[in-house]
C-alpha cells in the first residue's frame, strides 16, 4: 500500500500541488514555515478525513479561498490496484468524500483504502501527559485494525453525550435516563472489549519496540486504570463489561444527577504503560519516555502490518530534530519496509537515505 500520486488545490500552503511521491522513503526538506508538514498533513487526511494537528476542517482552507481539494491515487498492490480518494473541504459547509467517483457512507470505510501511522514530536504527551491521549491512542488502533469498532467508538461517544445533555438539564427523569444508562453501557461494554483485544495485540510488538530504540533489555507493558471494574482481560466479553458497566452506572446515578456529569465509564479510563513494572510517566526518564512514544507507534504499524498483511504509509514529522544521535539511529534502523514520509529542516539530522524533495515556495521540488 503507498500513495502514488497527490493533487492539492487550496489547502493550507498549497495553492496547487502535484506530487508523486516515492513508494519508499521520501525527505521533505525545506525551511520551518515552509510546507513540509501540510504535505505530509495532506497525506494523513486523506486516510482519517482528520488533521494530525487536531484543527478543525476550516484551518485547512487556504487563506481567502472558500474551499480546498485533496485528491490521492492509493496503489493497493497488484491484485487490488489503485484507488482514487477525492475530498472537498468546505470553510463553511459539509465535507464531501468520494472513493472511485462513490461518495464515502462512513469514514472507516477509508481505512480499508489507505492506512497511516503517524510519529510527532507531540508523542511525548501520550506518556508524559493525562490518559486522554493514551485512551485516543488505543481507540485509534483499534480502528485500524478492525474499522468496524468505529461504530462501536461513535455509538459510546454518542450515548455518552446525549447523557451528559439530560444530566445537565438538571430533570431526574428516571425512564429516560434509564434509555440512556442502557444505551452507554451496551456500547461501552463494546468500547472495552475491543481496547483490551488492542493492548493484547499490542502486548508483544511495544516490548520488542522499546528494547530495539532503547538498546536495553527493559519491558513494556500496558496497565489499565477503571474505577467502574473495566478491565483489560481480553477473554471477558463485551457483554460482561456490559453488565459491570451498567451496574456501576447504577450505583453513580445520584452522584452523576447532583453533578450534572457522567463520572464512570470508559472515557475516563487511565491506560498507563509500565517500564519494568513502574509507571513510566512517573519513574521513567525523558530518554525513557521518549522511548516509549517511538516504540507505541512502531507496535501499531507492526501490528496492523501482520493483521492486514499490508504496511501502513509512515508519516514522521519533524521528528529526528528531537532525538539524540544514537536514538535517531536506532529509530531508523527500526523502521519496518514502508512508504516513509520524513520532513525535516535540517537533512543531516535524519540518518536515512531515500528520495529528496526540496520544499520551496508551496513547491516539492526533488533534488538534483
Amino acid at each position: 500500500m503507498h500513495v502514488a500520486w497527490l493533487e492539492l488545490i487550496d489547502f493550507r500552503s498549497y495553492r496547487r500541488l502535484e506530487w508523486r511521491p516515492d513508494p519508499g522513503v521520501n525527505l521533505l526538506i525545506g525551511p520551518n514555515g515552509a510546507g513540509k508538514t501540510n504535505a505530509l498533513e495532506a497525506v494523513g487526511y486523506l486516510a482519517t478525513l482528520r488533521s494530525f494537528r487536531g484543527v478543525g476542517d476550516e484551518a485547512l482552507v487556504f487563506d481567502g479561498a472558500e474551499r480546498a481539494y485533496v485528491r490521492g491515487g492509493i496503489d493497493r498492490g497488484e491484485d487490488r490496484g489503485e484507488a482514487l480518494v477525492e475530498i472537498e473541504i468546505s470553510r463553511r459547509g459539509p465535507r464531501r468524500t468520494q472513493v472511485d467517483r462513490q461518495r464515502l457512507r462512513r469514514v472507516s470505510d477509508l481505512v480499508d483504502i489507505v492506512r497511516v501511522v503517524t510519529f510527532l514530536p507531540e508523542d511525548l504527551d501520550i506518556v508524559k501527559r493525562g490518559p486522554g491521549r493514551r485512551r485516543d491512542l488505543l481507540d485509534e488502533a483499534a480502528v485500524q485494525l478492525r474499522p468496524a469498532a468505529a461504530l462501536d467508538f461513535t455509538e459510546y461517544e454518542r450515548a455518552l453525550r446525549q447523557r451528559n445533555a439530560f444530566l445537565k438539564m438538571g430533570a431526574p427523569d428516571d425512564v429516560t435516563l434509564s434509555v440512556w444508562d442502557e444505551r452507554m453501557s451496551q456500547a461501552g461494554g463494546r468500547v472495552m472489549a475491543r481496547r483490551a483485544a488492542v493492548m493484547t495485540e499490542l502486548a508483544p510488538y511495544i516490548d520488542e519496540a522499546y528494547q530495539a530504540m532503547s538498546g536495553s533489555d527493559s519491558t513494556l507493558s500496558f496497565s489499565y486504570g477503571s474505577e467502574w471494574g473495566g478491565s483489560a482481560d481480553a477473554t471477558i466479553s463485551a457483554a460482561e463489561h456490559a453488565k459491570t458497566l451498567a451496574e456501576a452506572i447504577s450505583a453513580h446515578r445520584r452522584h452523576d444527577l447532583e453533578r450534572r456529569v457522567t463520572t464512570v465509564g470508559p472515557h475516563r479510563d487511565d491506560p498507563s504503560l509500565l517500564l519494568d513494572g513502574h509507571d513510566v510517566r512517573v519513574h521513567g526518564s525523558q530518554g525513557e519516555q521518549r522511548s516509549t512514544a517511538l516504540a507505541l507507534r512502531l507496535a501499531v504499524h507492526r501490528a496492523v502490518t501482520e493483521r492486514t498483511g499490508a504496511a501502513p504509509v509512515l508519516l514522521l514529522d519533524d521528528v529526528f530534530s528531537e532525538l539524540d544521535e544514537g536514538r535517531a539511529e536506532r529509530l531508523a534502523a527500526a523502521l519496518p519496509v514502508a512508504q516513509t514520509l520524513i520532513s525535516s529542516a535540517r537533512p543531516e539530522d535524519v540518518p536515512i537515505r531515500g528520495r529528496r524533495w526540496d520544499v520551496v515556495d508551496g513547491r516539492l521540488e526533488e533534488a538534483a
